[in-house]
């Protein structure tokens, strides 16, 4: 498109001339055009003071300009990919449409759809009131005229991709063999089948039994043959019953295996730092409504499993005890019953050997019993004979196996002695490492007749030679396997009982107590007074570290309240305080789950509660974006000596 120009002289006499005939017209049609008024005259060219003066020639010269519509910024090398020829080509006509001002309006094209419906409404509504108008009327006729559409306005695009060939893949087997049989079956064959059978178990227990007697006539291996005789036929109906058993009860549990699974408590996110515990399944053995559970230990291969101690901490309330191993699978009923002629005060389970358990009884007895054994008969019993203790067993811990390879284990009692205990053949070797020392203020004539009573006993989890006992006058002694003469540290810990004391599993310095004094004291072994403590207001039956963190543990009251703390969220109070037992009920023993997120409390009626922790008692740091955090056992001692080296 080409616009000439003209010159500058030729545009002023054009102005001349069309200001003259607009003159003339005004007088003839009989408008005043003075000159007077100031307001009618135009205005007056001002001439820049920079302005290039031109000459005659350099005026009269004419210059031609070419506008064209192409757009100076558009890109010239655009591709697009050619499904045709499967390959990108360049683009030849490229859009030099430049937008300079856009405007989102509410205006619809009254030929589009949606101005078709509009219209149409419009005119249901007109129709419905009073008379039509004449402009209606010639409206309506306008719409019932029936627009032709541009049949040549049409657009199609299509692709085509490749389709996969069909393969067919086939293979041939062997036909398995057949054979037909067939009999005939009566009475008098069923029951020539039965002797039969009956007379080749007879044979196989008399050859059994003959074996073991041959290697040992004791009254132990003829009670394990007599239990064996006795359990064989329904020994083997016993796996099945017990899968179709665990059935049974997930089908009645099924909600709450769906919450011990998949439920975290949304409402935490309205609480702030509070979190809740989900009750879940509750163990309960009819035979043990008047024990009172003294002892918990979870199994460390089976994550599922844990054992429970039933007995008495009451004198006049002595009696048989049991051991109860229960799984999460069927909380209806024991898998494991061992029952015991004294009261069970506490058990352990060995960290590899899953089924071999040591337990305490409140005779002074120590036992251990085999999973695998079907007999509710310990394989190994002390007597007085072999160094029995005199007193209460109050906690047993299993240890490495010795320079022989032989399985030990160690205990505390209340006669104030604390003895090793080999497994050694088919008795049990004891070797004392160390007597608690007796209190000043007994006379020294009572102090051999007035032992310190020891309740707790805790090994380190670095250094297995170093442990802790807690005793019933409130002090904690620090020891060592190596030093039998006398204890490396000794704490006044609580002015009342002390009545469990635990290492952290991370850190190698810090360790936990809790007694009858209401106090939960967090310690330092380097520091002779506690880092941290806190009253619960009641006495404090147990306390235990979570593993998956150094800074989160949990305590029970005998008011029947379980208390969660997180020291790296709140150093003052308790994150969880919440009652989940009847009245007059006393919590007595808590452990965590070492995988999964719940913790089990066992009660002075012989209950166990498991209950599974809320999203804000088990934090953990948020990842940023991009930035993996650092996990394993190195942060979480950095993440508690941060908070000890604020208080140091």
């Amino acid at each position: 498109m080409q616009a000439p120009i003209v010159n500058t002289q030729q545009k002023a006499a054009v102005a001349k001339g069309v200001k003259a005939i607009g003159k003339k017209k005004d007088e003839e049609e009989g408008l005043d055009t003075a000159e007077g008024d100031e307001w009618m005259q135009g205005k007056t060219l001002v001439k820049p003071p920079d302005q290039l003066d031109l000459t005659e020639a350099e005026l009269n010269e004419e210059i031609t300009r070419v506008l064209t519509a192409n757009n100076p910024n558009a890109p010239q090398n655009v591709v697009r990919y050619s499904f045709k020829e499967g390959c990108y080509k360049p683009i030849v006509f490229v859009d030099q449409m430049a937008i300079h001002f856009e405007l989102e309006g509410n205006l619809v094209h009254k030929e589009s759809d949606e101005g078709r419906r509009l219209t149409a409404k419009q005119a249901e509504v007109d129709e419905g009131g009073g008379d039509e108008r004449p402009d209606n009327v010639a409206i309506k006729a306008a719409k019932r005229e029936q627009k032709l559409t541009n049949q040549f306005n049409f657009n199609e695009r299509a692709s085509q991709t490749l389709n996969n060939p069909p393969r067919d893949i086939s293979c041939q087997t062997e036909p398995p063999p057949r054979a037909n049989f067939s009999a005939t079956a009566n009475q008098w064959e069923i029951y020539d089948f039965y002797v039969e059978e009956l007379q080749r178990r007879e044979k196989s227990k008399e050859k059994h039994e003959g074996q073991l007697l041959n290697k040992e006539d004791d009254k132990s291996k003829k009670k394990i043959i007599q239990a064996e005789t006795q359990n064989d036929d329904i020994s083997q109906l016993d796996k099945a019953v017990k899968i179709i058993e665990r059935m049974v009860n997930q089908n009645i549990f099924d909600d709450v295996a769906q919450d011990f699974m998949y439920f975290d408590d949304a409402s935490d996110e309205f609480r702030g730092e509070k979190g809740t515990l989900l009750p879940l399944w509750t163990f309960q053995y009819d035979k043990a409504k008047s024990l009172s559970v003294t002892a918990l230990c979870w199994n460390h291969k089976y994550n599922d499993l844990f054992a429970v101690g039933l007995g008495s901490h009451e004198f006049t309330q002595q009696g048989g005890g049991m051991v109860l191993f229960y799984t999460l699978k069927n909380p209806n009923y024991p898998e494991f019953i061992f029952n015991t002629a004294s009261g069970v005060m506490c058990v352990d389970i060995h960290e590899h050997l899953s089924y071999l358990v040591a337990v305490g009884l409140y005779d002074g007895c120590v036992a251990v019993y085999n999973l695998k054994k079907k007999t509710d008969q310990p394989i190994y019993n002390s007597r007085a004979s072999t160094g029995k203790h005199t007193s209460a067993v109050m906690q047993v811990k299993w240890q490495k196996d010795d320079l022989d390879s032989n399985h030990n284990f160690i205990s505390v009692s209340a006669d104030g002695r604390v003895v090793s205990w080999t497994l050694v053949k088919h008795e049990l070797v004891f070797t004392d490492i160390i007597k608690l020392p007796v209190i000043d203020t007994i006379p020294d004539d009572l102090k051999d007749v007035i032992p310190t009573v020891g309740t707790s006993l805790d090994f380190h989890k670095q250094k297995d030679y170093s442990f802790l006992v807690g005793t019933e006058h409130g002090k904690i002694h620090k020891g060592s396997k190596y030093y039998s003469s006398k204890f490396l540290e000794t704490y006044d810990a609580h002015f009342m009982t002390v009545t469990r004391v635990r290492w952290n599993p991370f850190h190698p310095d810090v360790f936990i107590s809790c007694g009858w004094d209401w106090m939960v004291k967090i310690w330092d072994q380097t520091m002779k007074s506690p880092v941290f403590t806190f009253e619960l207001k009641t006495s404090v039956t147990d306390v235990a570290w979570a593993p998956y963190s150094s800074t989160v543990f949990a305590a029970v009251t005998t008011d029947g309240k379980v208390h969660v703390f997180d020291l790296s969220i709140n150093k003052y109070e308790a994150l969880c305080q919440q009652k989940v037992v009847s009245k007059k009920t006393k919590l007595l023993h808590i452990e965590f789950n070492p995988v999964h997120p719940i913790i089990v409390v066992g009660d002075d009626r012989g209950h166990v509660t498991s209950l599974k922790l809320s999203p804000n008692l088990r934090k953990k740091p948020k990842e940023k974006k991009g930035q993996e955090m650092p996990k394993g056992p190195e942060v979480e001692i950095a993440k508690m000596e941060q908070l000890l080296s604020s208080l140091r």
